[in-house]
């Protein structure tokens, strides 16, 4: 019986996976979905090093592509990301010296133009560069001065005209009491720009040491006096806020704390540095974006907010994310405000940490204090306070009157959260990063029809809680120097860390050292490299152990993929996904 059960799953899987590439394309036919009208990104096969220019046309000296670049008048051709990597490996891994923008001049039917350079054969990939936008809508009342911050700190009554929940909040307090961030930390805020002259962020700019401004690009990055971060909007180096979402949204991560004025931020040292991607009618084209992210990760940021999204799927993009996450920076993305399950992205691509928006009374927003409602789906991970949020104003340095509402006042608590724990523990990766906000996130706070225990649509896994989320990496039981969250075996006292196996258990810990066992390796079978190997034969030998019910703790341990401590048809499920290589 079980046998027959592995096979259904394994053909559901293999389905849901072709489904999965086969909805990637459609997408591109979606005709409701904004795009660039003059513009197409393109991955080629070739080189096309050799670019040149006559009569205002683009050439490659690769016929097939040329005799369409007269044909449709291709004007410029660009290299989404420019060959001044930190990451040489992962630059080369994901072939991103392959893409390219192509511009035309005017507007051209884009959908067509896509199908005729990919039919030339040359091409990989070619997708329409697409429009996305930041994730929230701004309110400024006509009230007097409104100092309030509910979201660190609820008592329930503010706003006194949409009271709360007590302690509906992320338990801000109490975390200050541990950390108030570290300077060495970089926050991106990729958004419409950040006030950079205002008090609340004096001395937190962060400053491109490697350039001067005097015209001329010192450091060799191809962009010149980028000394605060760039404006991909307007291709300057000013990356000054024209519209308020992002000044709003850098005051959430870093406005300074315990200054006298203003508001608290949730990080009150680290440096933010400010990546311009929207414009001032608050939309930008992907390939900003995407320029953005590899140009944040190649300057030092380890944390990156994006309150923004789109919905249409772009694999260059998903290339920037993927070289950002495999160069250790963590990428917080906002799940967007049309109180539906469209995915949105960057927030849908797997390497993001996805970010829905709680009310004053942990409910899913729905709706904003505008309209709206905070969007859900399978690839949401926590949710945050992102209503009626009081923030900084991008035109006045004294007016705090505004407030904004949105998953992209959620999202910058969630990230500020991710550049405390960075700044506790240098080096963290993406991943712990994610799992310490998820595992210590807030569960069955919200409304109970959405809110069920577990991982769900609506909230993810919780609202988070800062307090707890900081404290779990400060805790050290066995009194060894070492804390808990960093110690291979945190119940014994082993300040030595030894670990034969080297599978992350602390000897004194672990029962199985003579194994080479990683969570779905169930047989222990390596490649020539002694790398574990994941294939068929385990799930076939999980499947024999099921039904023989004859494992020991060794095999119960890793055969356990989804940690729940039970071994059921959800590990098998999670192990032939594996094995086919969904995501």
């Amino acid at each position: 019986m079980i046998r027959k059960y592995i096979l259904l799953l394994l053909l559901i899987g293999l389905a849901l996976c072709h489904e999965k590439q086969k909805s990637r394309g459609n997408l591109i036919k979606d005709s409701k979905l904004k795009i660039h009208q003059s513009q197409i990104i393109v991955k080629v096969k070739i080189s096309i090093e050799n670019i040149y220019y006559s009569n205002t046309v683009a050439y490659t000296g690769i016929g097939a592509i040329d005799t369409l670049n007269a044909k449709y008048l291709c004007i410029s051709i660009s290299r989404l990301f420019k060959d001044q990597t930190k990451n040489r490996k992962q630059y080369d891994t994901l072939e991103m010296a392959n893409y390219f923008v192509f511009t035309f001049s005017g507007d051209r039917d884009i959908l067509n133009l896509i199908d005729q350079y990919y039919q030339t054969g040359y091409f990989t990939l070619v997708e329409p560069n697409y429009i996305g936008h930041g994730g929230s809508a701004r309110l400024e009342p006509n009230d007097d001065y409104y100092f309030r911050q509910w979201s660190m700190e609820n008592d329930g009554t503010f706003p006194d005209w949409h009271i709360g929940t007590p302690e509906a909040d992320i338990n801000m307090e109490d975390a200050w009491q541990i950390t108030q961030g570290s300077s060495s930390v970089t926050v991106g805020i990729l958004d419409t720009g950040l006030k950079l002259d205002h008090p609340e962020f004096l001395d937190r700019i962060w400053v491109n040491e490697l350039e001067s401004n005097n015209g001329i690009d010192n450091d060799n990055n191809s962009y010149i006096d980028d000394i605060n971060g760039w404006d991909f909007a307007n291709e300057d180096n000013d990356p000054y806020d024209d519209q308020g979402h992002g000044t709003n949204v850098g005051g959430i991560v870093g406005a300074t704390g315990n200054n006298s004025i203003g508001y608290a931020g949730m990080d009150w040292n680290c440096k933010l540095m400010s990546l311009k991607i929207l414009n001032d009618e608050n939309y930008g084209y992907y390939t900003w974006w995407s320029e953005a992210i590899y140009y944040a990760t190649n300057h030092g940021a380890k944390i990156l907010n994006m309150s923004v999204g789109g919905s249409g799927y772009s694999s260059a993009m998903e290339v920037a994310v993927n070289y950002a996450y495999d160069s250790g920076v963590a990428i917080f993305a906002c799940m967007m405000n049309e109180n539906n399950n469209v995915t949105y992205y960057p927030a849908g691509y797997q390497n993001t940490i996805a970010v829905g928006a709680t009310d004053t009374d942990d409910s899913r927003c729905n709706p904003f204090s505008w309209g709206g409602g905070s969007n859900y789906g399978n690839h949401i991970d926590v949710t945050a306070p992102g209503n009626i949020i009081y923030g900084l104003n991008h035109i006045s340095n004294i007016n705090y009157s505004w407030y904004w509402g949105g998953t992209s006042q959620a999202t910058p608590h969630v990230a500020g959260l991710g550049s405390l724990l960075a700044g506790l523990i240098p080096g963290i990766s993406p991943d712990s990063i994610k799992s310490i906000i998820t595992l210590t996130a807030q569960d069955t706070v919200g409304d109970p029809s959405e809110d069920v225990l577990g991982w769900d649509q609506y909230h993810g896994w919780g609202r988070i809680n800062a307090y707890d989320a900081i404290s779990s990496v400060e805790l050290d039981d066995d009194d060894d120097g070492i804390s808990d969250f960093q110690d291979n075996c945190p119940e014994i006292y082993n300040p030595d860390q030894s670990d034969v196996d080297g599978d992350n258990i602390g000897d004194l810990c672990d029962n199985c050292n003579d194994l080479v066992y990683i969570m779905g390796n169930i047989n222990g079978d390596t490649d020539s490299s002694g790398n574990p190997v994941v294939d068929i034969y385990d799930l076939l030998t999980y499947v024999d152990i099921l039904e023989s019910s004859g494992f020991n703790d060794c095999v119960a341990g890793i055969m356990d993929i989804d940690g729940d401590g039970n071994t059921n048809l959800v590990d098998i499920w999670y192990l032939i996904q594996s094995i086919i290589g969904t995501d």
